[in-house]
């Protein structure tokens, strides 16, 4: 079962920024993918497990990057 996960993310300036996200996002154990859209200020993570909402602004942060977990 794949669960979907979205957030909003802001301080994003290029497609570069997207890419760092998603490669962090990526290196969370229970991740299958995420996709950071900068136009959209979008990052959807699919996950194969349960991962904290938390743990994934946590990892968003650490490339330097605010996000917020939408509905």
């Amino acid at each position: 079962m794949t669960i979907r996960m979205e957030f909003a993310v802001t301080g994003m300036h290029c497609n570069s920024c997207g890419l760092l996200i998603d490669d962090e996002v990526e290196e969370l154990p229970g991740v299958t993918s995420s996709t950071t859209d900068v136009r959209k200020e979008r990052t959807v993570v699919e996950l194969t497990g349960p991962v904290p909402a938390e743990r994934i602004v946590e990892a968003i942060a650490e490339a330097g990057y605010t996000a917020t977990p939408l509905p």
